[in-house]
């Protein structure tokens, strides 16, 4: 939208900013230009008056020009070639693996050395665990940043991490990495001077000498960690006031009210994005914006926050893209992909966190029901952004549906909660799940599940009781969730180590700085022992890395897995068994999962007729086989998935 205004601002700063001479317009110049108007008027909502408000404009405007002026020739190359494909991130090429680095392969050189066993699966994206600076004892995993310019040495230099960006470039894999934007370590440069009395960096956050004010924030915040981490605000002794501490009291909440915050955050993602970053996973999006008697999450402001960091980034790195990591329910979610009905002007991608929460609740019930009712009332999101869909990750897991839909599905709310918790953590008769409670609240009753995949899915206790046929069912249930993933629309994570179905690692409870976070349980040291059992055919770890890299393999041929918002449920009249169709351009693929561990049955006539497509001369993808109908009845076997079509 034009704004005579910010024009006017844009023109008056040019001098000051381009200089001078001004003869032909640079890419980043025509950008500025066309996105000008959109930037001033979110600054202004945020600043508008704030006394720094024109100093801070045009720092901006000034740490945006030398990051143009510092990026690389190959990645300007690849701005202009993704600026011409708009939605290259949306296809069913891409499939993403999440790893620490040091627990993967020691460091970025050890990754470096198995390239081969990514290029072997088939995974052309890497998630890479949080890699900057941070303190060896007190770092949340890494997410208490005391330096964003700088790799962790644990990990190596910025020249190998820039080496392991430009390998990834050369052979067409996308390189994702954490931004912490909510908050920094309490060792970081601006919380240290804040400590040593500099009121400049004590409004990075914030501090407060009056105790009441935090506890009048704290009357609508709700807890994020209950157990380890009560409250809110941790008092300093060096200043002498509380400080808003969301997460653990060394992770200081940065005071996003305060532009200059704002302008030196971008300038770490304009440095960080011309290290070679493709992608940034924005941290605890939902939190960055604080204003007492709220929640202080998902406000509207911080809406605009991430829009700012969107806009600018365009301007002068338009190849980077955007993901919300936004725990939030569905409605509150696609709200993080921005105002716009076509294109993002927030985040590119965001978390689908609800259906991989509806995936495991669907394994503990054995029905679908409730997977069902959420997903017959998520909201659509824009056009060309699209979902991360994930089984596992580096987290706990969160049963992120709402009661709604659980009271739709005929279970009651409460004990439908409790009964997940009791199921994943092995405390329910017929539970094949080993997970432990993570960050159990006695006012709520509630827990988060910590596990691994495969412990989850029964694999560890199958395993245990010397069980075979447990054993074939949980491999059954991995392979059913990863292929759900593969084709549901988005792109697909996988967990590393669940590839070869690694289980439970209760190592944690042995090392001090870890023991207390029994999330470490699903974070183990890559078994580059057990990874060569993938190469025994009838191994747990072959006929999980086989069938993962055959469906890998498969989705990249099958046009309609890319997403073009193109998902519509199937109504199987069979509540263990779950059906969505994926449409492109004439082609079709019908997906199909029995949730349930015994034979179940559909009617052909009450799916296929809703695909429009004749279902006997259909063939299954994953097996290569002709689809058998007998009598009007589609089989399955127990967790068994079709990937349908009569192309």
């Amino acid at each position: 939208m034009y704004n005579p205004t910010a024009h006017i601002t844009l023109k008056a700063l040019e001098t000051k900013v381009f200089g001078k001479e001004n003869g032909l317009r640079t890419p980043f110049e025509q950008r500025l230009i066309a996105l000008f108007s959109d930037i001033y008027s979110r600054f202004e909502q945020l600043y508008g008056q704030h006394p720094s408000f024109e100093p801070a404009l045009e720092l901006l405007l000034q740490k945006m020009l030398a990051a143009y002026k510092a990026r690389p020739k190959h990645l300007l190359e690849s701005d202009a070639h993704r600026e011409a494909n708009p939605g290259w991130f949306c296809n069913q090429e891409t499939t993403a693996m999440m790893l620490y680095v040091d627990r993967f392969n020691n460091d970025l050189k050890g990754l470096l050395e198995k390239m081969d066993y990514f290029e072997e699966l088939g995974v052309n994206m890497l998630h890479l665990m949080p890699l900057f600076d941070s303190p060896k004892v007190k770092n949340d995993g890494g997410y208490a940043v005391s330096n964003y310019r700088q790799v962790n040495a644990r990990f190596g230099t910025n020249d190998d991490l820039v080496e392991v960006a430009k390998k990834l470039k050369q052979s067409n894999k996308l390189l994702m990495l954490d931004f912490v934007v909510n908050h920094t370590s309490d060792e970081h440069e601006w919380a240290v001077k804040a400590k040593a009395g500099d009121r400049f960096y004590q409004n990075f956050y914030h501090t407060f000498r009056d105790r009441t004010i935090s506890l009048l924030y704290e009357q609508a915040m709700p807890e994020v960690f209950p157990e380890s981490a009560p409250g809110n605000f941790t008092f300093n002794k060096e200043m002498n006031c509380w400080v808003m501490t969301v997460f653990n009291e060394y992770q200081w909440d940065l005071n996003y009210s305060n532009p200059y915050v704002f302008v030196e955050m971008l300038d770490n993602v304009l440095f960080q994005a011309n290290m070679g970053v493709d992608i940034f996973r924005m941290d605890a999006v939902a939190f960055v914006w604080k204003q007492m008697g709220t929640s202080c999450q998902n406000l509207p402001q911080a809406h605009i926050v991430h829009q700012l960091f969107k806009l600018c980034s365009q301007v002068v790195a338009p190849g980077v893209a955007f993901l919300a990591e936004a725990i939030v329910s569905p409605e509150e979610i696609v709200k993080y992909f921005g105002t716009s009905n076509v294109w993002s002007n927030e985040h590119d991608m965001a978390y689908n966190a609800t259906l991989m929460a509806l995936l495991w609740n669907s394994l503990a019930t054995r029905n679908t029901r409730v997977m069902k009712a959420s997903l017959r009332d998520k909201p659509k999101k824009p056009k060309g952004t699209t979902w991360v869909n994930y089984v596992r990750c580096h987290d706990d897991i969160g049963m992120g549906f709402e009661d709604r839909h659980i009271a739709e599905s005929e279970y009651d709310p409460a004990a439908h909660r409790k009964f997940l918790t009791r199921f994943f953590t092995g405390d329910f008769e017929g539970s094949f799940a080993k997970g432990l409670p993570f960050m159990y609240n006695p006012k709520t009753d509630d827990a988060r599940i910590s596990g691994s995949m495969a412990s989850l899915a029964g694999l560890e206790q199958a395993l245990q009781e010397g069980n075979e046929l447990g054993v074939k069912r949980a491999i059954a249930r991995i392979n059913l969730l990863h292929g759900i993933i593969l084709s549901y629309g988005g792109i697909p994570v996988i967990y590393s180590g669940d590839e070869i179905a690694m289980l439970n690692d209760y190592s944690f409870l042995e090392d001090e700085s870890k023991k207390d976070d029994n999330r470490w349980v699903h974070r183990p040291i890559m078994d580059w022992a057990l990874a060569e059992k993938r190469k025994k055919p009838d191994t747990p770890q072959a006929q999980v890395f086989r069938t993962l890299q055959h469906m890998i393999a498969l989705r990249k041929s099958i046009d309609e897995f890319g997403d073009h918002n193109n998902f519509r449920l199937i109504e199987t009249s069979n509540e263990h068994v779950f059906a969505f169709e994926r449409s492109w351009k004439g082609k079709s693929t019908v997906v199909i999962a029995n949730f349930k561990d015994d034979d179940q049955y559909v009617y052909s006539h009450l799916v296929f007729p809703q695909t429009m497509v004749n279902p006997f001369g259909m063939k299954d993808r994953l097996s290569g086989n002709q689809l058998l109908i007998e009598e009007g009845m589609l089989h399955f076997e127990p967790y068994q998935l079709y990937w349908l079509t009569n192309g």
